[in-house]
């Protein structure tokens, strides 16, 4: 049986491609996808970088309780106080300048060098800070203050450290 081109039946066409407003759709999902997955790398940045200033702050601690335990006889004196104050588990009185330290002492060039070290590795402000009290029976505490905000933070951080020389 033949027909002609005008007996046909005309069937309608399938969709060929997606249409614009497809398009569009997908392109608005992976936008918002790829803006979450930004959002939550610049968090872990953040968290990071909090993180980091607290390993500092134990390091350091370390390191001035090693110092002090190499002139554990001018420790346990006091020499290397920032503060005196007697009560167990006070805040010390912070020393947040490098330059208030003479520096004509071993006890003092530790000092300014470990203080100098805290503004390095944990910001250079104003709240960046670091107190040490040591007894007569060689039981020391250290602190070390920060300001943790630019890590995303809860603002002003502090690590205490208590050690027997």
């Amino acid at each position: 049986m033949m027909t002609s081109r005008f007996q046909r039946r005309h069937v309608p066409l399938r969709q060929a491609g997606a249409g614009l407003i497809e398009v569009l759709v997908a392109v608005v999902v992976l936008a918002i996808g790829l803006l979450g997955m930004a959002g939550l790398q610049a968090s872990a940045l953040r968290g990071n970088q909090s993180s980091y200033a607290r390993s500092q702050a134990v390091m350091l601690s370390y390191y001035m309780l090693d110092m002090m335990r190499a002139d554990r006889n001018r420790a346990v004196l006091g020499d290397y106080n920032t503060d005196n104050n007697a009560t167990p588990g006070a805040v010390l009185s912070p020393v947040c300048n490098p330059a208030d330290f003479s520096a004509n002492t071993l006890a003092d060039n530790t000092r300014q060098d470990w203080l100098t070290a805290i503004k390095t590795g944990l910001g250079d402000s104003a709240q960046t800070c670091g107190a040490i009290r040591c007894a007569a029976t060689g039981e020391c505490t250290i602190q070390i203050t920060w300001d943790d905000e630019r890590a995303g933070g809860s603002g002003q951080q502090r690590f205490e450290t208590r050690s027997r020389l």
